[in-house]
């Protein structure tokens, strides 16, 4: 509703300016919204003089703060590829979620040191019903924030937004337990503000290094998810020439900015010049329905050799009886007059212990007990995607 009201054309924009507009708009009204909450809880916290209100407060004031850098990353994210960044500036969104939770873990250390302070100094807060009121009315706006945020941020896959959706949260849990606290210290003789200030810092730090591991994940290269890789695959393997795919490698340059370069195993016997047409094809419709750039580099495949499909089946079988995650591709056979040289990459998962040697010169016993002419020739890969 915010967004049909405050931006004009909503409907006619494209995925990328739509992107930009809602994180320039959201950004804007946590400016907003944090500044008014900083207002009110300063003076909520001054009339009770809680520490944890007090804190409460200026966290508010390090949101709006936040809310300045994600709309910067939107802003900067939007700018157009230049010839210094060619690929665009997609992952600036990435590096301002990544700096919003290192603001919130700056919060959560500054409040656990306000607490324990608090411990040892003690100081009875007074109970107001005016701070009852504002505490209410926080939790309230503050809920409602988390909830845009995730659920735009979800909409437009926006890491930065989703860091700011779990600020949000967080706040509203702090606040939360703030107004537990104030009720409990008014109903018994428990004084335990600055207890639960320290709660509450346990939880923001937590939550802080949550969203910090979630936002700089992609920067450091995270693997692409189950879905888009499925929906790659599918858009290849549409292709009549197309027998198989391997080592698929997605660059992540931001949302909406993506490389893919892959492996497209085709019939040796096919004729170059309409394999080479399909290809481009395929690029095509990958750039077209997956918004992203593609390098399909072609792998010709004997598949009409039954001496060579029955062989490569026999390998794979063997090699699947070691770990049934392995997987191999460019298979070939060099058949000489002393021995057969069984050539082919071999698809290591990670967290196979065994190291590359080993793995190695087992698949080569194994090999050598199908035939004492078999000579295997084998490169290790290890996947780029799950």
């Amino acid at each position: 509703m915010l967004i049909n009201l405050f931006v004009k054309n909503v409907n006619s924009l494209s995925d990328e300016e739509l992107r930009e507009k809602c994180g320039v708009f959201y950004g804007t009204l946590g400016i907003i919204l944090n500044f008014i909450l900083f207002g009110i809880k300063f003076l909520a916290g001054i009339i009770t003089g809680a520490i944890s209100i007090t804190a409460d407060a200026f966290n508010n004031l390090s949101d709006a703060g936040s809310s300045v850098i994600t709309l910067l990353g939107f802003r900067i994210a939007a700018k157009k590829p230049d010839a210094d960044h060619p690929f665009g500036h997609g992952r600036s969104e990435y590096i301002s979620g990544f700096i919003i939770s290192l603001l919130i873990l700056l919060v959560g250390f500054e409040l656990g040191k306000g607490s324990l302070e608090k411990i040892f100094s003690p100081e009875a807060v007074e109970f107001s019903f005016i701070s009852i009121v504002i505490l209410i009315i926080s939790v309230i706006i503050k809920l409602y924030m988390a909830f845009y945020n995730y659920s735009v941020g979800k909409k437009i896959n926006s890491s930065a937004m989703k860091a700011t959706a779990t600020d949000s949260l967080t706040d509203s849990v702090s606040t939360t337990v703030v107004l537990v606290c104030m009720l409990v210290s008014y109903f018994t003789d428990l004084q335990i503000d600055a207890y639960c200030g320290l709660a509450v810092s346990g939880f923001i730090l937590f939550s802080g290094f949550r969203s910090a591991k979630e936002t700089i994940s992609p920067l450091l290269g995270q693997t692409a998810t189950p879905e888009f890789v499925e929906k790659i695959e599918k858009t290849v393997k549409e292709c009549n020439y197309v027998c198989g795919i391997h080592d698929l490698i997605v660059h992540d340059y931001g949302p909406g900015r993506r490389m893919i370069s892959l492996h497209a195993e085709v019939p040796a016997d096919s004729n170059l010049l309409e394999v080479h047409d399909a290809i481009d094809n395929i690029e095509k419709k990958l750039r077209d329905e997956l918004h992203c750039d593609a390098v399909i580099h072609m792998d010709p495949v004997e598949y009409g050799d039954a001496v060579v499909s029955e062989t490569r089946e026999t390998i794979q079988k063997m090699i699947k009886n070691i770990d049934n995650r392995i997987t191999i591709h460019d298979f070939r056979m060099v058949i000489g007059s002393t021995h057969t040289n069984i050539i082919f990459d071999a698809v290591i998962p990670y967290d196979i212990k065994i190291s590359d040697k080993e793995l190695k010169e087992l698949i080569s016993r194994k090999i050598k007990e199908i035939s004492s002419q078999y000579n295997a020739v084998i490169e290790i890969d290890r996947p780029f995607i799950n």
